[in-house]
């Protein structure tokens, strides 16, 4: 019996200690997991409390040290820029700062210029670097990222001084003017000299206004609080009538392709088959407008400026593609990507003689930008350019996007070749028509160059044109667009051939043709009109109101 009790004893007395021995090994555990690692206790001990949740809401750049310059908590901005790398501060000149502010416990700020590592681009990172004592032993380092900052303030700098230069030249010449009409006021051949200066000067200041009018009226507008259903064809018409004056004196004759419904799905086409738009009809026919002045005021006498519009498939929805396609001098690839900028010019001294301003193709800019669409260009120095203007077709899925964003997106769109020229049912335009490509060249950039070459091209190691400067450069009598007698919308071609009283304008008379305009990438241009093609009259052609 004792024995038995005694045994009983010592179980219960084993199975206290194991009860004991496990509830400590559970606490023992359960204080190793709640214990921090060392660099969060690092951390935790030596920020200020709340200072870690502010640092995670700065949109700034953020880096706090500690007395050995060790980082002790940086933001993801800071990571990005490249400040961090490997737990140490890797901009120089920040770190003396830093060390400089823990000594003497001042607050300093310096702008700095910091070169961008493994990309490849020549620019800087402009940036704002502001150091501050953190408590006694930390220095809290805010970076602010200043690049996009100092960049708009260069455009603006830019733009006031464009702007004075500008306003000051007219201006200038207006009161020189005034002086010479004041001592000739006894010579009335003098007088009349003068005044048709002061007055080119004054349309020039005017335009210049009005220009910077439109512009500002552009970017401050929503474009779509006004906007309607615009026919394509229209707009051509427009454009066309703007330019027929100045382009009858030059002998240009402005060619309207026939709009081309092309592959897209035609959701916005409309019971007329033609295509539409959705946006400010006036705005559209002023950027419209620009690009064919511009083709006109850059393109040599007796030549070919072309516009027509087509439907190109895009994801998100259809594209209306409006493209204007001269045979001017060209530009160079230096200036492709600056063309656009507000008072850039090619050619100052050629701007000069044409009236230009500068801001004609900043002003088809932003209006294609905020019609949720974009401008591209196309040129070859010596050969001509094509500008293509890309906008959501009205009634297609991404019209209805932009007009519920009101105009504040912009669709990539497709890169594709600028749209052809139809020439109905003329045969001999059709036969002399290049063979379409497999896939079409963007319209920003030169076609492919193992394409063959036409028959009156015996040298093509030029850039090859795209398609319808092909077209453009044969012509076509039964759609040149700037015969007079068309009024009204729509008057952009005629289906039967001008008849003899309107070919002054619209297509040259039977007569020599002389020597085509050289190119330097071919012994005939592609711009020139093929052999039995006669040009435009060498008198002017009559002018109607």
């Amino acid at each position: 019996m004792n024995v038995n009790a005694a045994v009983a004893a010592a179980a219960a007395i084993a199975g206290v200690l194991t009860g004991v021995i496990a509830m400590l090994a559970f606490r023992w555990s359960e204080r190793d997991q709640a214990r921090p690692t060392r660099s969060s206790l690092h951390t935790e001990a030596v920020l200020p409390p709340g200072v870690d949740t502010v640092l995670s809401v700065l949109r700034s750049s953020a880096v706090v040290l500690d007395e050995a310059d060790e980082v002790v908590k940086a933001s993801s901005a800071a990571y990005a820029l490249g400040l961090v790398r490997g737990g140490t501060l890797a901009v120089g000149p920040m770190l003396k700062m830093a060390r400089d502010t823990r000594r003497d416990g001042e607050i300093r700020q310096v702008d700095l210029d910091l070169p961008r590592r493994g990309t490849g681009r020549g620019d800087a990172l402009a940036v704002s670097a502001r150091v501050a004592p953190l408590g006694s032993r930390l220095v809290l380092l805010l970076v602010e990222d200043m690049t996009e900052a100092r960049r708009i303030e260069a455009v603006r700098r830019d733009f006031v001084a464009n702007v004075s230069h500008e306003l000051k030249t007219p201006v200038g010449a207006l009161s020189l003017l005034s002086e010479a009409v004041l001592d000739a006021a006894d010579d009335p051949e003098a007088v009349e000299r003068f005044a048709g200066r002061m007055q080119y000067e004054s349309t020039r200041l005017t335009s210049l206004v009005q220009e910077l009018i439109d512009l500002s009226r552009v970017q401050n507008d929503d474009p779509m609080g006004d906007s309607e259903r615009v026919g394509v064809d229209e707009l051509m018409a427009e454009a066309i009538d703007r330019c027929r004056q100045s382009a009858g004196s030059k002998h240009i004759t402005l060619v309207a392709g026939r709009t081309s419904t092309g592959t897209g799905t035609g959701a916005g086409s409309g019971d007329d088959g033609g295509l539409h738009v959705w946006g400010n009809r006036s705005q559209l026919a002023a950027a419209l407008g620009n690009l064919v002045e511009n083709a006109v005021n850059y393109s040599p006498a007796r030549t070919r400026v072309g516009i027509a519009g087509r439907r190109v498939a895009a994801p998100g929805g259809d594209l209306i593609e409006i493209s204007v396609s001269d045979q001017g001098i060209g530009i160079s690839e230096r200036d492709k990507d600056r063309v656009f900028e507000r008072f850039y010019r090619v050619d100052p001294a050629r701007s000069r003689a044409t009236g230009g301003t500068g801001l004609g193709l900043a002003i088809v800019k932003h209006v294609a930008a905020s019609h949720g669409g974009e401008v591209t260009v196309w040129s070859a120095e010596g050969q001509g350019s094509t500008f293509t203007l890309r906008l959501p077709e009205a009634g297609s899925a991404r019209s209805r996007t932009e007009e519920a964003a009101r105009g504040s997106g912009r669709p990539s769109g497709i890169p594709v070749e600028p749209a052809d020229f139809d020439y109905g049912d003329d045969p001999e335009a059709a036969d002399e028509l290049p063979a379409p490509a497999d896939s079409p060249a963007p319209a920003d950039s030169p076609a492919p160059t193992g394409a063959p070459a036409p028959a009156d091209r015996p040298d093509s190691d030029g850039p090859e044109e795209p398609r319808q400067f092909r077209n453009l450069s044969r012509g076509s009598a039964g759609y040149a667009a700037s015969a007079p007698g068309g009024t009204g919308r729509g008057a952009t071609r005629s289906e039967s051939p001008p008849s003899a009283a309107s070919a002054s304008v619209s297509s040259p008379p039977p007569s020599s043709a002389p020597t085509p305009r050289s190119s330097p990438h071919s012994s005939s241009s592609p711009f020139s009109p093929p052999r039995g093609l006669p040009r435009a009259p060498e008198t002017a052609p009559e002018v109607l109101p």
